[in-house]
């Protein structure tokens, strides 16, 4: 029987798309909450919790081979309750239970695969098993069997296991807070360790598989700037390069056609052969990094990698409303009648297909450039699923290619940019991936902090309208003016889900980049408002840092602090940084208080492994390396203050915050409503260690004043 046959089960009745994926699958699926809980604990029966996402491969494959498989349902609707979990939707659950994964198993992926007690209590687990043995691994339905039996003739072992590892793993929840300060060492430290993991050959830290890592290279730009050490901006800049070069990066971006942006990551060392799934939150971080390497660098390659990162988010990946969608797919259908989704398909080209459909010199042109080879480029891929096809990376540059074909450089760019075009138009006839159109919180706050930042670094007015379209999206849809709390997910008119700790950190940093870029108050008094909220759910006021989920989710059995800045940062380490951000803006010593006891309580961590935590680092070095403050005060619309902002825009300034002065302004204090009255125009203020310069008022003067040097407690050299 088909799955489109087949009577659906309770995922039929979610939100979620990786849910609604399996809702036709045979196996008796439940939804995580009360009702399978429920059935769990009447029937005695083990949970099988398997948590993934809908962009995920080989989340794809084990639904293939055994979630359709009528033998493998019949098992687990016989003798367990089966849940299936969206990671993207519920983090904190997935995080408690790939914490367990980790620690038995030594490794994590998805998809997910743990068997609780009926208490939610984990005694084994994996990630993806084949219906059968194979890989080194049990087959599932063996593993599914050999569980069965283990809980009608042992279950009491079974249950003395799960015991034992929850409280080992409540231990990791109640982590011993630290008590260390930081010192310069700290720093110097992990900038030292990241150089030892640098691949000087192709940038990124250690081997293949490669991720991105931008919190790890975000650290570097900042601990360039307060310490001068060239070697961690180049870390930063050649990784950056090297990753624009490859294959990891869609080099068919067009404006206003789409395409462009960064797959998830490479499975090879040198960026090449990629896992094509793109995610919102990457491309969010790594346009955030090209406008930081544009602005430091002045370097026009760094400037037209965020265009292309922002201009693919803009056309294949937001909702008509201003919300950013998820995430895309790695799979799809090589052609429409296919009968079976491909890794890759949409992406790769044959050089045949280019041939017919270029023009000769354009596809020589084209090939030259972009590595395009008669058998294929990736005949090194070492699951060969893509023989005879090419995965496009820049070979050559294009001064190098103009050179080759003796052609002006403009011709040249002509050519380029015409079979670029054609090529993509081609693309976009072909069976698309699948979109994952859920408008997440958390996602949405990185998206609108790269918009904005973009908009500051670029003077854009597109992208600051596309960053305040999405924040008034987030505020209308996914805001509880009554409880004033989050909400996390939306998805074609439905909102749901309470917000977790990333949901208010990111979106509270957003708020926070995008009141800078415009001026406007309300995303400043937002900001602060969700704040205060924040540390009221999710603060630990006995210990510092945040929890990951509200104390009054009774459907988790306990809740964890992220201590780990990976894919996205942890919720501590955004939230550190905002709390001194919004302590100097606003004046608040309880923020200030906040940030400084969550560095505290991590501080064992940073102290002995701070690679773990690389953004925190970036915030700790605030109070260590001292912050200042540009208030703006006077008519915003004034050319003065257009070109004080713009001179603002072209500097790197991991240590300064924008301010601007409104004496009507519910948030302001006493002090910038007595800037506000007395400045008759516009002007700038820049301010450091409790002073204040004389008042600005020439773009040119303003931008010599916030250079790195002139940075308050900057240790140049060291």
């Amino acid at each position: 029987m088909s799955s489109s046959e087949r009577k659906s089960n309770l995922l039929a009745k979610e939100t979620s798309p990786y849910l609604l994926q399996h809702a036709c699958n045979p196996v008796e699926w439940y939804p995580w909450g009360a009702l399978a809980f429920e059935k769990a604990r009447s029937e005695e029966k083990p949970v099988f919790l398997s948590v993934g996402y809908s962009t995920c491969h080989w989340c794809h494959v084990m639904e293939r081979e055994s979630f359709e498989n009528d033998a493998i349902a019949e098992a687990l609707n016989r003798s367990f309750v089966s849940v299936k979990v969206d990671r993207e939707e519920r983090p904190d659950i997935d995080r408690l239970y790939m914490t367990y994964v980790q620690a038995t198993t030594g490794g994590g992926g998805w998809p997910m695969s743990v068997w609780l007690t009926p208490e939610l209590k984990p005694f084994f687990g994996g990630t993806y098993f084949p219906p059968k043995d194979r890989y080194g691994k049990p087959g599932f339905l063996t593993l599914l069997l050999s569980i069965e039996r283990a809980w009608k003739e042992d279950r009491q072992r079974l249950l003395s296991a799960a015991d034992g590892t929850t409280e080992q793993l409540e231990s990791l929840t109640r982590q011993i807070p630290g008590t260390a300060t930081l010192d310069e060492t700290v720093f110097h430290h992990a900038a030292k360790t990241f150089a030892e993991l640098f691949d000087s050959s192709d940038g990124g830290f250690g081997n293949a598989p490669k991720f991105p890592q931008p919190s790890i290279l975000d650290f570097l730009l900042a601990y360039a700037y307060y310490t001068g050490n060239e070697h961690a901006r180049e870390m930063a800049l050649f990784t950056l390069r090297k990753m624009d070069s490859g294959g990891i990066h869609d080099h068919l971006g067009i404006e206003n056609l789409g395409g462009g942006g960064f797959a998830r990551y490479s499975t090879d060392e040198r960026w090449h052969v990629p896992h094509f799934e793109k995610m919102l939150y990457d491309n969010a971080q790594l346009a955030v990094l090209a406008a930081h390497a544009y602005q430091i660098t002045g370097e026009h390659r760094y400037a037209d990698l965020a265009d292309d990162i922002l201009n693919y988010v803009l056309c294949d990946m937001t909702d008509s409303r201003g919300g950013f969608y998820s995430a895309e797919d790695a799979d799809s259908f090589p052609e429409k009648k296919s009968p079976e989704k491909k890794e890759g398909a949409f992406y790769t080209w044959s050089r045949q297909e280019i041939e017919t459909l270029l023009d000769p010199l354009e596809a020589d042109i084209f090939c030259f450039v972009y590595g395009v080879e008669a058998d294929g480029n990736a005949l090194d891929d070492p699951h060969l699923e893509f023989t005879g096809q090419n995965i496009l990376y820049r070979k050559h540059d294009m001064q190098q290619a103009a050179e080759q074909f003796s052609m002006t450089q403009e011709a040249f760019s002509d050519a380029i940019a015409n079979a670029r075009e054609k090529l993509l138009k081609a693309r976009i006839a072909r069976p698309r991936p699948h979109l994952d159109d859920k408008i997440l919180t958390s996602w949405n706050g990185l998206m609108i902090s790269a918009f904005s930042k973009a908009s500051s670094a670029f003077r854009s007015q597109r992208y600051l309208d596309a960053a305040k379209k999405a924040a008034d999206f987030i505020l209308d849809n996914l805001y509880d003016a009554k409880k004033g709390r989050l909400l996390r997910r939306y998805r074609k008119g439905t909102r749901g889900i309470e917000g977790k700790a990333d949901d208010y950190a990111f979106f509270i940093q957003g708020l926070l980049d995008l009141y800078e870029a415009s001026s406007e108050n309300r995303y400043l008094n937002m900001a602060a408002q969700l704040m205060e909220k924040q540390l009221e759910l999710f603060f630990d006021s006995e210990s510092g840092g945040f929890y990951n989920a509200v104390a009054d989710d009774t459907s988790l059995p306990f809740r964890m602090k992220e201590d780990y800045d990976g894919a996205e940062p942890s919720p501590n380490s955004v939230n550190t940084i905002s709390l001194y951000r919004l302590a100097d803006m606003i004046d608040r010593d309880d923020f200030r208080e906040a940030a400084d006891r969550t560095i505290t309580f991590f501080s064992k961590t940073l102290n002995e492994n701070g690679r773990q935590l690389p953004c925190m680092l970036k915030a700790a070095m605030l109070p260590f390396f001292g912050s200042r403050q540009i208030i703006f005060a006077g008519n915003r619309q004034h050319e003065i203050m257009k070109n004080l902002q713009g001179a603002t825009g072209k500097v790197y300034l991991p240590d300064t915050f924008i301010i601007h002065a409104d004496e009507h302004d519910e948030c302001t204090t006493p002090f910038l409503s007595e800037i506000a009255r007395l400045t008759k125009e516009s002007a700038a203020y820049v301010c450091g260690g409790n002073t204040c310069g004389l008042p600005v008022t020439d773009g040119e003067k303003l931008e010599k004043l916030l250079s790195p040097a002139a940075a308050p407690g900057n240790k140049k050299g060291a």
